[in-house]
């Protein structure tokens, strides 16, 4: 019973949290300094990282497709494969899942300092609503982040893919028939669903993580408790949602 009410106290917390930042999203403007400071952390310094593992997972791909393809002498649809999995789901997840992890924890680690140490409780007294102050620019710069991070993991993805189909000798692919096929089946609803999905990971990792942040109580011990928190609850969800926004494109014919 202690489980079942815990569930649904972090469920009403985290809709609220929500609910609260999308109303003061209309101080974005107002606080676009601070949105634009997040964007740099979320988005820039994100990006050697995201390019290394976009990189060789594209390559994994063509790797372990190629050589499978081959012996059915169909090895030009490499690129189609490699592409369609790239912008539907391993650009969308891989991205939620390094943002959660590199940035997420900060995120965390950052709020459940103030919260330690009583910051947030001194904005309340200066009488600044921490959600506008600390959660509506995390919450807005991670919602328009992942998306582009997504695009460019998905250009590098597949350039990894086209790489190792060129130079694989068990299916030595040119370039061009490489991105040709993937042109035949990578569509821009398919680009688009990826997108979906990434704005729906930002959403769920910059509240989850905001909401853990401000929940931290006691000594500076709960603040790496709550950045493992947030990161494990972060990552779980990206993987949950991220199977019902599938079926839901399914069902709309749009995946």
């Amino acid at each position: 019973m202690n489980t079942v009410m815990y569930f649904f106290k972090v469920t009403g917390g985290l809709v609220g949290l929500l609910v609260e930042t999308v109303y003061w999203c209309k101080s974005a403007f107002t606080n676009s300094d601070k949105v634009l400071q997040q964007l740099v952390v979320i988005g820039y310094q994100t990006l050697p990282v995201g390019a290394l593992i976009a990189l060789f997972s594209g390559g994994v791909l063509a790797l372990q497709a190629g050589p499978a393809l081959a012996q059915f002498g169909v090895e030009e649809n490499v690129g189609g494969l490699v592409g369609l999995s790239i912008v539907k789901e391993i650009g969308p997840v891989m991205a939620a899942i390094l943002v959660a992890g590199r940035v997420g924890s900060a995120m965390t680690a950052e709020i459940s300092s103030m919260s330690v140490y009583e910051e947030i409780d001194a904005l309340k007294t200066m009488d600044i609503n921490p959600v506008r102050y600390l959660v509506m620019p995390r919450f807005i710069a991670t919602v328009i982040a992942l998306p582009i991070l997504v695009i460019y993991m998905d250009v590098i993805g597949w350039f990894g893919g086209a790489l190792v189909s060129a130079v694989n000798p068990e299916v030595k692919l040119s370039i061009d028939i490489y991105y040709n096929n993937l042109a035949q089946f990578v569509d821009f609803t398919a680009v688009v669903n990826g997108l979906v999905k990434a704005m729906i990971f930002g959403v769920i990792i910059s509240i989850v993580c905001c909401y853990v942040g401000l929940k931290t109580s006691g000594g500076p011990r709960e603040i790496g408790r709550s950045v493992t928190k947030a990161v494990v609850l972060s990552f779980v969800l990206v993987l949950v949602f991220d199977y019902y926004v599938t079926r839901v494109l399914l069902f709309l014919n749009l995946d």
